[in-house]
């Protein structure tokens, strides 16, 4: 049960490889992966802990290996989020940079189709900020951890919406 079946500096490089490779893995799969859990991406996170499993810890189940990896795993966790903390770049490069998706009523396409965000996933953002369509939006911004975040415009601001005084705008009612 204690005896470890491999070396524990082995089950350390094994842990550590893993943890590399997935948190790559990951964030190469974009932002929504991370921050918008649907029922498939839940299963796929099941299914990728249970397959790197055994890469972590090879031959050994004992309580003493399953330790040493979950002690390798959290201390890995805590230098990437102290080296993150420290270094604007590294943090870039790991956890990625905001996106706006929308700046001033202009819905920026590129920025959705890289990042995977559908319409239907923009629109109920938007409706939650109490927005109906993005020329309502000052600016939309798809966040390190998957969420959007919808500044409206103040009223007054909606170019092409007729507020009754706008003469020569198309209207546009809500």
């Amino acid at each position: 049960m204690w005896n470890l079946a491999l070396p524990w500096w082995e089950l350390v490089a094994r842990a550590a490889v893993i943890y590399s490779f997935l948190l790559v893995i990951l964030r190469l799969t974009g932002k929504r992966q991370v921050g918008q859990l649907a029922p498939f991406d839940l299963v796929l996170l099941l299914v990728l802990s249970n397959a790197v499993q055994n890469a972590m810890v090879g031959t050994d189940s004992s309580v003493g290996g399953g330790m040493v990896v979950c002690t390798t795993l959290v201390a890995l966790n805590s230098l990437i989020g102290y080296l993150t903390y420290r270094s604007k770049t590294l943090e870039a490069l790991i956890e990625g940079r905001p996106q706006i998706i929308i700046h001033n009523g202009v819905l920026n396409e590129s920025i959705m189709k890289k990042e995977k965000i559908t319409h239907h996933e923009l629109m109920s953002s938007l409706r939650a900020a109490g927005c109906s369509t993005p020329v309502e939006v000052h600016f939309a911004i798809l966040e390190n951890n998957g969420s959007i975040t919808v500044q409206p415009k103040k009223n007054g601001d909606h170019p092409h919406i007729d507020h009754g005084g706008n003469p020569g705008l198309p209207p546009y009612h809500v």
